[in-house]
């Protein structure tokens, strides 16, 4: 009689459930999303983890960003406070018209000073441009093999990956930081500072790039897990897809939208406070992920590994496990789980 297995919430390296094959064949539709999703939700979880830790310095900013290592003081709302309180304060009988001149220009306001702590957590946050991309690649792989229905070692399969990609992911994810960085910053002063006719044709071109910009996100990170591409032809395929699977890349948006609206109602409502806090740190950040991974894979799929391995039969033959292949992750699977039994110590 076989022994049952022990639950291990914590065992990364513990082989997940799959999908039968009922499943694996099916339409990459919802339904499927919905299955793969399910059947790995506990690899999904360990995704975020490894998305909220491997960004750790994002910590200090949201810390910073929140006043935590400010000071606050008041300070007068009118530059004029200062030179109305010098004239004012040589009257023996200031009038009545004085002193509500002064009252008004002497309003305060609380404002946050920044103190050296926090201009060293600046300093902190600032090395999530060496994290970002990292994790990214390594996540990629992760939930782009949940879609596929192949068998996922978490930690293993991250470092897999973070180690045959870290060359382009690297320096990638500083030009992606840099970017969104751009884009957002470009908005918010938009949207604060106001403006004319050409303040708002600045502020919806800014809006069309960003919401392009990531939607293209969908696909970069993919394709640097799977083909042996330039970091130019990765955004140029990603623009073209971001067009061509415009269906997919929608509903994923909408996914991601609504649950968003979700998180918002959740922390409006103090009862639900708790599970909007602990979402962002258990699966908020994982699942938005995989929907974008599920919406663009099968693309990729169809478009460009499909056809090439088509055009190319002599390259996957399916009994010669020693073939030349396109993808990215060169080994076979025969391959990849002698190397994870290896590091591993699995016999």
């Amino acid at each position: 009689m076989d022994k049952k297995r022990k639950f291990k919430p914590f065992d990364l390296q513990r082989d997940g459930r799959g999908i039968g094959k009922k499943e694996a064949l099916a339409p990459s539709g919802l339904k499927r999303f919905f299955v793969t999703y399910g059947n790995n939700f506990t690899k999904i979880v360990y995704v975020n983890i490894f998305m909220v830790l491997g960004n750790f310095p994002l910590i200090f900013l949201i810390a910073t960003l929140s006043g935590l290592t400010k000071n606050e003081t008041l300070l007068p709302m009118s530059d004029l406070f200062q030179n109305l309180g010098f004239i004012f304060s040589g009257e023996a009988n200031p009038s009545p018209f004085n002193m509500a001149l002064y009252s008004i220009e002497g309003l305060q306001n609380l404002v946050r000073v920044n103190t050296p702590l926090t201009y060293v957590f600046y300093g902190i946050s600032a090395l999530t441009m060496f994290t970002f991309g990292l994790v990214n690649v390594g996540t990629a792989y992760i939930l782009r093999n949940i879609a596929m229905g192949d068998p996922v070692f978490a930690w293993t399969d991250f470092w897999y990956a973070v180690r045959r990609n870290w060359k382009q992911a690297l320096p990638f994810g500083i030009i992606d930081i840099a970017i969104n960085g751009i884009l957002i910053y470009n908005i918010f002063n938009m949207v604060v500072g106001g403006g004319g006719f050409f303040g708002s044709m600045l502020f919806w071109c800014n809006v069309v790039i960003f919401v392009l910009y990531f939607i293209m996100r969908y696909y970069i990170y993919i394709q640097m897990v799977t083909f042996k591409l330039s970091i130019v032809k990765i955004l140029k395929n990603s623009m073209i897809f971001a067009l061509i699977g415009m269906k997919r890349n929608i509903l994923a948006l909408l996914g991601i939208v609504v649950i968003l609206v979700l998180e918002v109602m959740f922390l409006l409502v103090t009862a639900l406070q708790p599970v909007a806090v602990a979402a962002p740190l258990a699966i908020l950040f994982s699942t938005f992920a995989y929907m974008k991974v599920y919406a663009a894979y099968f693309k990729i799929k169809e478009i460009m590994i499909d056809p090439y391995k088509a055009e190319h039969p002599e390259l996957y033959p399916e009994s010669d496990e020693e073939f030349e292949v396109v993808m990215r992750d060169d080994v076979t699977d025969r391959q990849r789980l002698e190397e994870i039994k290896k590091q591993n110590n699995i016999d």
